[in-house]
């Protein structure tokens, strides 16, 4: 599995812009985005829901880079052992 980072980002009835980031383990991009998206309109109350699909949803996606994560991790290892 990756781990992929989706944001998402709209404009309410008070045009302000609404944003959110999703972490989400999935295998390809497209399977991301379609998990990241449930969670996140289950997370909207009936008027937010309206807000977003009235004034079009914007959805950016992108791979969290595992390398670094990994490096950390063994770095911190490495101290403590």
């Amino acid at each position: 599995m990756k781990t992929f980072e989706v944001q998402f980002r709209y404009r309410d009835r008070n045009e302000r812009t609404v944003e959110s980031a999703v972490k989400v383990d999935a295998s390809s991009l497209p399977g991301a985005v379609a998990k990241a998206a449930r969670e996140f309109v289950k997370g909207l109350d009936r008027k937010q829901k309206f807000d977003m699909s009235k004034n079009g949803l914007e959805i950016t996606a992108k791979p969290v880079s595992t390398t670094t994560e990994a490096k950390a991790e063994t770095s911190s290892e490495a101290i403590a052992g």
